[in-house]
């Protein structure tokens, strides 16, 4: 035993990093650290890369504004979440080329990004998780929130899930792929996150433009990293298929 004066030894891991140092690499290695690549375009492909982005923001955003209006249950809003999975698809794939990236492993060198994409997605869905309490307590932002899940609540909500995952490959796709390599180098992580915010609007809903920059700035900064769309689209994915099943749960615990 010792003694109450003695010093107890920091736990480090394998790395000789204590636990918290272990989380703060893993997030600077997710989010900063970029991993180095070459993906160059000439001024033609760059060009017909902003004319086709240009063209997709406009048609999805309408696409995005009516979907969002059409009443719970109603058909039509899978038809319409579809058809704007297939605007950004499309625009993204005419665009031009798309990487999947690469992220840093925690042995050294890099390698696939799924594993990042997933336990940062799991870190913005718990925050999100936690934000509910707020929000279910506060009538003005929940019911516009309320209204958005009632898309799930009163239609099939397999059928809704498994559209939200199409949708978010397809935004990532476009949003973090084509887009983002589109604007210039110093403003891509923040422009592709305003534009991909205002690209809501057209629901009413703010907290859904809230979540929106969120996600949008976290997916941004691991396509800077990793240079692809991989982390992007896994990340989108944790985040957008738990808030469908965690949110209706959550909400009826803290409204009773």
């Amino acid at each position: 035993m010792t003694s109450p004066t003695e010093e107890q030894p920091t736990r480090r891991t394998q790395s000789g990093r204590t636990p918290l140092g272990e989380l703060v690499a893993f997030y600077r290695a997710a989010l900063v650290t970029r991993v180095e690549r070459d993906h160059t375009e000439t001024a033609a492909q760059l060009r017909r890369r902003r004319i086709v982005v240009a063209i997709t923001v406009v048609a999805g955003s309408i696409v995005l504004g009516l979907a969002l209006a059409i009443p719970p249950g109603d058909p039509r809003f899978y038809l319409a979440t579809l058809g704007l999975a297939a605007v950004w698809a499309v625009g993204a794939l005419a665009s031009g080329r798309l990487y999947l990236g690469r992220a840093h492993r925690r042995t050294g060198g890099v390698g696939p990004a799924f594993l990042h994409g997933f336990i940062v997605g799991m870190t913005l869905l718990g925050l999100f998780c936690a934000g509910a309490a707020l929000v279910a307590r506060i009538p003005a932002l929940l019911g516009p929130v309320q209204g958005l899940l009632d898309h799930a609540l009163f239609g099939s909500l397999a059928v809704v899930a498994l559209i939200t995952a199409i949708n978010g490959i397809a935004e990532e796709l476009f949003f973090r792929g084509a887009l983002y390599a589109a604007l210039p180098p110093r403003w891509n992580v923040i422009a592709s996150t305003v534009l991909y915010a205002a690209s809501t609007l057209g629901s009413g809903v703010p907290l859904l433009t809230f979540a929106a920059l969120a996600l949008g700035l976290v997916t941004g900064l691991q396509r800077r990293v990793t240079g692809g769309v991989l982390a992007p689209i896994v990340c989108h994915l944790t985040w957008s298929l738990g808030m469908l099943f965690a949110l209706p749960p959550l909400f009826q615990l803290f409204t009773g």
